[in-house]
């Protein structure tokens, strides 16, 4: 897998889990019929995904995370999606799978 690839399973298990432990969520999703099992598979599967992403771009993506409430996000015609700033030209990654941070926001960017 790619290194973006990892992240972005990562951080959709970070989405999921935090929705299943948030009470009002874990409420409305079994009122619509969801059984919510699997919780502890669900963290271990965080736990390996986390162990395949580069160990430098944990703290940082775990702070924007906690700060934010997301921790990566996508990056649309030069517009960080978390907070809106245009981008420079210089921060578009000369790789494909290179991994960037937001200079205004410090969440890590995704270029699709």
């Amino acid at each position: 897998m790619s290194r973006h690839a990892d992240l972005l399973e990562l951080h959709d298990i970070d989405l999921l889990l935090r929705t299943v432990q948030r009470e009002s969520c874990a409420t409305r999703l079994r009122r619509l019929g969801y059984r919510l099992e699997g919780i502890d598979a669900l963290r271990r599967r965080r736990e390996r995904a986390a162990s395949r992403v580069e160990p430098r771009w944990i703290p940082t993506y775990e702070r924007a995370l906690s700060r934010y409430g997301r921790g990566l996000v996508a990056v649309r015609e030069r517009v960080c999606q978390g907070c809106f700033v245009t981008l420079p030209t210089s921060a578009a990654p000369d790789h494909g799978d290179t991994l960037t941070l937001c200079e205004s926001c410090g969440r890590i960017l995704y270029w699709p």
